[in-house]
């Protein structure tokens, strides 16, 4: 396998890796932001058997304390990964332009050889 052929193949398993780190990211968005919102609807759920929706109440529901924590946990969580997939995203298109440019080499040495061989070819017909 020629040096290119491998650069190319390497820049385009970094890529697709990106992708689906990508991915993985919103999926896993996306899944926090559903737990969150079943969270919410328990605490609400809880609020309305109590009665209670004053957090500094002294019967205020302990699940609803611990619910509303996991879906704040949750939130935070989210914000975090928005900011790991902007990050994630810059590098996709680093090696999306490493990729292109590699794939330029190989296409350029292709068009260099094929132009060599002519010319050999040539040389040979004159002499």
């Amino acid at each position: 396998m020629k040096p290119r052929e491998s650069l190319v193949r390497l820049k385009l398993f970094q890529v697709k890796e990106k992708r689906r780190q990508l991915g993985q990211l919103d999926l896993m968005m996306g899944e926090f932001d559903r737990m969150a919102a079943e969270l919410n609807a328990q605490i609400v759920s809880e609020e309305n058997k109590a009665g209670i929706t004053d957090l500094n109440h002294f019967a205020y529901p302990t699940f609803a304390k611990a619910a509303r924590l996991r879906r704040d946990n949750l939130i935070t969580s989210v914000k975090e990964l928005a900011a790991q997939k902007e990050g994630a995203e810059a590098e996709l298109l680093l090696a999306e332009a490493e990729l292109a440019r590699a794939e330029n080499l190989e296409e350029r040495d292709g068009r260099v050889k094929a132009d060599d061989r002519l010319a050999s070819g040539r040389r040979a017909m004159i002499g």
